[in-house]
Parts: structure tokens; C-alpha cells; sequence
């Protein structure tokens, strides 16, 4: 038997994704027609023998509750348990798993993987685990890892291992200098065994603090402010690993990137529709250019890759694509354009309008012949493994840096108005055009 645990944080994380995580948990943004963590989900699904999935987090339970529920029903078929288990407070990236260790070693699996929340990718999970299943007895943690460039390859996890048997001999997690260009994707299979290793942190976190709280005076102090059973998986686990012949690596050609901004939904978005061409076909839009509305086999003229919600309405004269994922109760008017973008659920594009590079928010509403446009932020096509770049919101002239334009929920456009590389927070009513702004 295998478990799956996916590890998705709690809202005190996310806060380069708002606004749009502002009324919809950035685990559960929807990226082409279903939820971030839903592709993990169906990743897992995948597994053979894989009975448990078991999400981790510090988001209240009401919030979860319900996808939570949706993702049970729609895998009982597959005999497959899908649970929340909510923090008491955040643990970091492995205390979470140890805190709730008896639920994730019970009906003794043989192993279980980990997959960061925040993570989108092309999941070889089945490849991990026979790869994992081929190391040494003394194997804990192996690692699905990809290349990036020498520059970028410092914002992420870094690993230097043998290129015959996968052994890691170092890790450093946002090296200062250049270490590899083979960085962590935060998704791993691991044994069980690895608890043993948690539970040594875990106590000697103890005896230390135990002992900060004699001298301070009181019996609970930890100099820090965090909790003992907080563990940061990558500088206290897989770091003290490498080079002890117990965490493997296996590099993977497969498209992956990182959630970490609204711009880069743009970019995961486009990758999962087209994962849909090979593995869920019929998710997508039909392509082709529509001649009238008697043509019944189009919803309107589609270039791929386009998802459409079934209880959307889209005027038969309207063009959608490439990369739009139109959400659930949507209306598109009549001569609407919209290329590189998502539109969230019960939004309304009237007559006319152009949409690019941008994400319109749940229940937002844009005029007629209106203009909403943002800036691609996409990975430099001419750099071999470059990865989503995440600039800060502003460059340091304190200028707005260009990036998509996003309408939080339920924003008004009105009829006739441009807005370029804006940000716009929810329930705001515009009155005018704006350009690299953000509303407030």
C-alpha cells in the first residue's frame, strides 16, 4: 500500500498571489478548469496501489471542507480516501508530517510521497517510485529534481549527485553561490523510516529549548517564537541527508514550474491544458473557426488550447484562445476576444471586448468594448531550463514592474475604458482607464 501527502501551507503563505487569494485559497485556484491541487490529486490517482491521500495545512477546515468532499465523490470508485488534516498552528514544510505521523503510517504503507501544494507539473510519480524502489535498503528520501540556469538555479533548492546512481552528496536550500543547476521540485517519495529521522529533530528541538526556557526562566521559551514540533524540511532534513547514501535524486525532463504569482497561473495554465491533449482530451474546447450559429459543432471560433466550463454561455461570434480556461456560470458576449488569460467563475465579458494576458476575477464584470491587457511574464524561451521568473511587485525606482493584469472579485469595468498592466483589489467599481496601477 502507498499514502500521498500534499503539503499546502495555510493563508499566512500566499500573499504574492493576492489579490486573487484574497477570497479563494491559492491551493484551490483553479488552474484549466480545475483546482492546483486537484492535478495533484489525479496524479496520485494514477498510482498503482496507492489507497490515502492526505492534505496538510493550516487553512480552517471550513475552507477545505468542501473540495475536500467533491475530490472524495469523485474518487470513491477508485477506493481511494482523500482527508484535511488542519494544523493546530503552521509547523513548517515537515512538521506538519510529523505532528500527524500515526495517520500517515497507519496500515503500515510501504512508502508515501510528498508533494509541495504549490508545485504544477507533468507528476512522473510512478517513475519516482520504481526509481526509488531500485536504490539501496538505506534509501529515506528521493527527490524529483529538473535543471535550471546557473542564475535562477539560486532561488530554488540545489543539489550536487551521481549521475550513475542518484546518491545526493549535497543539498543547500537558496544557496547564496552558485552550487548546481539541478534544483529540488519539491516532490519526493520517502520511506518510512524517515520518521525515525524527524522524531531525533524533533527531540533535540526539545532538550534545546528545554533548555532556553530554564535560563529565561519559564518552560516553554524557544528564542525563535515557533513551536518545537516546527521543522523545515529542507534545511533540517534533506541537507543533514546529503552524502550519508540515505536521499537520492532522479532528474526529470517533464514540464514543471511553481505557483508563486498571479502571473505565473498564465503560464501553468497553458502547460496543464496541453497535458489535457494526452490525457483528458475531452476536457478541452473543440478547435476550429465558426461560420454561423447553426454550426453545432463549435462553441465559438477556439484556437487551442481551450477549456470551457459547461454552464458557461458563450456567443457563437466570439474568439477564445490560445490558453483561456473560462470558468463555471461565465458569460461571453457577442464579438469578445480573449487569448493567454483566465476567467473565474460567474464573471461577465460583454459586447465586444478584448482580453489578454490577464486573470478576471469571480463574479468581475467588464463593459462593453473594453480593453483589459497585462504583460507575459513567461519563462526566456532562448535560455535552455529557464524557469518562471517572480519579480517583486515593483522595481527599485518604486515603479510598478510590467506583469498580467488581474480584477480581484467582483470588479466593475465600465463600457469603453483600457486598463494595461493593472492590478485591481476586489469590489472596486473603476470609473476611468488606468495604466501599470494598482487599484486599492
Amino acid at each position: 500500500m502507498l499514502k500521498a501527502v500534499i503539503l499546502i501551507g495555510g493563508p499566512q503563505k500566499g500573499t504574492r498571489f493576492r489579490p486573487l487569494s484574497l477570497d479563494t485559497p491559492k491551493p484551490l485556484f483553479p488552474l484549466a478548469g480545475r483546482p492546483l491541487i486537484a492535478h495533484h490529486i489525479e496524479a496520485c490517482a494514477q498510482l498503482r496501489d496507492l489507497r490515502e491521500i492526505l492534505i496538510i495545512g493550516y487553512y480552517p477546515q471550513t475552507q477545505m471542507e468542501g473540495f475536500v468532499g467533491d475530490m472524495q465523490a469523485l474518487y470513491s470508485s477508485s477506493n481511494i480516501n482523500i482527508r484535511y488534516l488542519q494544523e493546530f498552528t503552521a509547523l513548517g514544510t515537515a512538521g506538519g508530517m510529523y505532528h500527524f505521523r500515526d495517520q500517515i503510517r497507519a496500515g503500515n504503507p510501504r512508502a508515501f510521497f510528498v508533494l509541495n501544494g504549490d508545485v504544477c507539473a507533468d507528476f512522473p510519480l510512478q517513475e519516482l517510485r520504481d526509481f526509488h524502489e531500485n536504490r539501496p535498503s538505506s534509501a529515506l528520501v528521493t527527490i524529483m529534481s529538473t535543471e535550471a540556469t546557473r542564475q535562477q538555479s539560486l532561488h530554488y533548492g540545489c543539489l550536487v549527485f551521481d549521475k550513475n546512481n542518484g546518491a545526493v552528496s549535497h543539498y543547500v536550500e537558496k544557496p547564496s553561490s552558485y552550487v548546481s543547476t539541478f534544483i529540488n521540485c519539491g516532490v519526493y517519495v520517502c520511506s518510512m523510516d524517515i520518521f525515525t529521522v524527524l522524531a531525533q529533530i524533533f527531540h533535540s528541538r526539545g532538550q534545546e529549548y528545554g533548555c532556553q526556557g530554564f535560563s529565561n526562566g519559564n518552560g516553554n521559551g524557544n528564542g525563535n517564537g515557533r513551536e518545537q514540533g516546527h521543522i523545515k524540511w529542507e534545511q533540517e532534513v534533506l541537507t543533514p541527508l546529503a552524502g550519508t547514501d540515505k536521499l537520492f535524486a532522479m532528474p526529470v525532463p517533464n514540464w514543471w514550474s511553481q505557483l508563486k504569482t498571479a502571473g505565473s497561473a498564465i503560464y501553468a495554465n497553458r502547460h496543464y491544458l496541453g497535458l489535457y491533449k494526452k490525457t483528458h482530451p475531452e476536457r478541452l474546447a473543440n478547435v476550429g473557426t465558426k461560420h454561423g450559429e447553426g454550426d453545432g459543432s463549435l462553441i465559438c471560433t477556439v484556437l487551442p488550447d481551450v477549456y470551457v466550463h459547461p454552464s458557461a454561455t458563450v456567443h457563437h461570434s466570439a474568439v477564445l484562445g490560445p490558453n483561456v480556461a473560462i470558468g463555471p456560470g461565465v458569460t461571453i458576449g457577442p464579438g469578445v476576444r480573449i487569448r493567454e488569460s483566465i476567467v473565474l467563475e460567474q464573471a461577465q465579458i460583454q459586447d465586444h471586448t478584448l482580453v489578454l494576458h490577464s486573470i478576471v476575477g469571480r463574479g468581475s464584470t467588464i463593459g462593453a468594448w473594453a480593453r483589459v491587457e497585462g504583460t507575459p511574464s513567461d519563462p526566456d524561451p532562448n535560455k535552455p531550463f529557464a524557469k518562471m521568473e517572480n519579480p517583486p511587485l515593483f522595481n527599485n525606482e518604486g515603479k510598478l514592474n510590467p506583469s498580467i493584469t488581474i480584477l480581484g472579485c467582483f470588479v466593475q469595468v465600465p463600457a469603453e475604458k483600457i486598463l494595461l498592466n493593472s492590478i485591481v483589489l476586489p469590489h472596486k467599481e473603476l470609473s476611468r482607464s488606468f495604466k501599470n496601477e494598482i487599484i486599492l
